[in-house]
């Protein structure tokens, strides 16, 4: 099943990798699992200069296949300065002359032109350069995300959507995609909370967005390829799942990062 992220022009199976679990095996095991991931129909990474060694496993992949994959990166720069070094640092851990979607790393505000912070001007300097080709901003604060796209200035919104999603965060999914944005779902199994990945997958299927599953044991990661390019249906035995789920589980939605299945 494919997906378009928002205007980006980005079309990729719905069912992206996301690298923060990376961090926790050997280079050699992250190299493997990755380019397993691409066999197997993944072309889109989701990674940060913040999770240690994850970019360099990324680059140990896929340096020499940078024109099959599609690769997210973050900065938590609050300074143009610590920009331009966390967005250098990356372009040559990952081995690429430039970052497919190029995020403010859950900022505590909005970053915009003129606002004494310097940092959106960064972005679009850096996509002038060609150094980047989309800017995206993630986040885990509903009201700020809710400004995020009322702001029109991002491409993509990173934000935690699951199945225990609640009504707000619903709305602000329509909300993106009416704006043209692309929608990042990240926190795909809510931190480990949700145990049943047919059934998380099943249930995104259904919505406007990309979601990012982290991905650590190669197991885990024959499940979702097992997913992939196909039209996974909410099933009623599904669905009761996912009512026992919410009813149990909503309210403990976990928000932050960290979750080894995300």
């Amino acid at each position: 099943m494919l997906h378009t992220l928002g205007k980006t022009g980005i079309t990729v199976d719905k069912v992206a990798f996301g690298a923060l679990p990376i961090q926790r095996v050997t280079k050699e095991e992250a190299v493997t699992l990755l380019r397993r991931a691409l066999e197997g129909g993944i072309t889109y990474f989701d990674t940060a200069r913040g999770y240690t060694d994850s970019e360099e496993k990324l680059g140990a992949a896929f340096a020499h296949l940078r024109d099959k994959v599609y690769i997210a990166t973050k900065t938590g720069a609050t300074k143009p300065e610590a920009f331009w070094a966390d967005l250098e640092t990356s372009l040559r851990n990952l081995g690429t002359d430039h970052i497919d979607v190029y995020q403010f790393h859950n900022p505590s505000f909005v970053p915009r032109p003129g606002d004494g912070s310097g940092l959106y001007e960064c972005m679009l300097e850096a996509k002038k350069q060609g150094k980047i080709l989309h800017i995206g901003i993630t986040n885990h604060r509903i009201g700020l995300a809710e400004e995020i796209v009322d702001s029109g200035l991002y491409e993509t919104l990173q934000y935690p959507f699951s199945l225990l999603a609640s009504e707000r965060d619903r709305a602000l999914v329509t909300k993106t995609a009416e704006a043209g944005m692309g929608f990042i779902a990240m926190k795909a199994m809510s931190g480990g909370l949700i145990t049943d990945s047919r059934a998380a997958c099943a249930f995104l299927n259904g919505w406007p967005v990309l979601p990012i599953y982290g991905v650590q044991r190669p197991s885990e990661l024959e499940e979702f390829l097992s997913y992939g390019g196909k039209d996974l249906a909410l099933t009623p035995e599904l669905e009761a799942v996912i009512a026992k789920d919410r009813e149990q589980l909503a309210g403990g939605v976990c928000r932050g990062v960290g979750g080894w299945w995300s």
